[in-house]
């Protein structure tokens, strides 16, 4: 099997885990979303130190503490994928499954603002009208729900702004995953002792299938995004962008067909929007990149197209 197929197997594989997730995180009921939380970032924390003690590799942490200014980015970008973390538990365990996975589908496109309005990145036409189209569907949907979609709306801003500060901070998924888990592991085990100690735990005392189910939560969280890695080392980019709506596609799945949750005309119509508006992204971006291969000085131009393209949806 060769490096890039066996790279799109990886990917492939890690997005279809992260469509499934609803159905994981359901079965973590009737634990609270901040119980669940907590447990999957120590559980993290835990996973993670495994991996890169077998990897030998802990030379990052001297070169994190000696940097201020970076482990403040780290800092930052904890609380962020901690509140997106926090956001889809409370959506998928809340029965709203489904807006859960229009916020994956705009993330894109909110990634692409932030872009222009925080790196000052230049937009081409097409993509332009990409966003446009987003905004009309929020609209749509917002008529639909009686208000605006906050679940999405809060699991796209908060995962655009921290792939904006991971875009930045460079560091490679593991590290990185471990040392995020790290600073919001004090906070959750504050709060897990509180929570035994005021008798509110769920975790150890409703059936052994959930306890190892709630152990198990640091795995599902690093499994997948060690298989990204993986993918995006063999994988072009544009091809990786294509792969990343496989997870938002089986989350609805999972909330219409297995939840049984409503998908009235309206919000239908919403997310054909969606659809158009990402359509049209990423045909754009696919031409974008075919320019820059041809054209070395087009690859300023392409690079606006890319930062979608490589995000997992944590």
């Amino acid at each position: 099997m060769g490096e890039e197929r066996r790279g799109y197997l990886y990917g492939l594989t890690a997005y279809v885990l992260w469509g499934f997730f609803p159905i994981y995180f359901k079965l973590l009921a009737p634990s609270r979303p901040l119980e669940i939380l907590a447990h999957r970032v120590i559980w993290s924390v835990l996973f993670v130190s495994l991996v890169l003690l077998a990897m030998r590799n802990w030379r990052f942490l001297s070169r994190i503490l000696r940097d201020r200014r970076l482990l403040g980015g780290i800092t930052l970008a904890a609380v962020l994928i901690g509140a997106n973390w926090a956001t889809y538990i409370y959506g998928v365990n809340s029965s709203r499954v489904v807006e859960t996975a229009l916020g994956y589908f705009i993330t894109p496109l909110v990634v692409v603002l932030l872009g222009v309005t925080v790196q000052n990145e230049r937009l081409r036409g097409w993509q332009w009208a990409a966003v446009g189209v987003g905004a009309l569907a929020v609209a749509v949907l917002t008529a639909d729900y009686g208000h605006l979609p906050y679940i999405a709306l809060a699991l796209a801003a908060s995962f655009g702004s921290y792939s904006l500060i991971k875009k930045r901070l460079g560091l490679p998924p593991a590290e990185g995953l471990f040392v995020e888990s790290a600073v919001l592991a004090v906070p959750a085990l504050c709060y897990l002792g509180w929570l035994n100690a005021t008798g509110g735990a769920e975790f150890g005392h409703v059936s052994a299938t959930h306890t190892i189910l709630m152990l198990l939560s640091g795995l599902a969280t690093a499994v997948p995004l060690l298989l990204f890695a993986a993918a995006t080392n063999r994988v072009p980019l544009v091809g990786i962008g294509i792969l990343q709506y496989v997870a938002p596609i089986l989350q609805l799945a999972c909330g219409v067909l297995i939840f049984h949750e409503p998908m009235p005309a309206p919000r239908l119509v919403g997310f054909a929007l969606v659809w158009i508006a990402l359509i049209i992204f990423t045909v754009d971006g696919i031409r974008g990149a075919r320019a820059a291969r041809g054209r070395t000085a087009a690859a300023p131009a392409a690079a606006t197209a890319e930062p979608a393209a490589v995000l997992p949806p944590r």
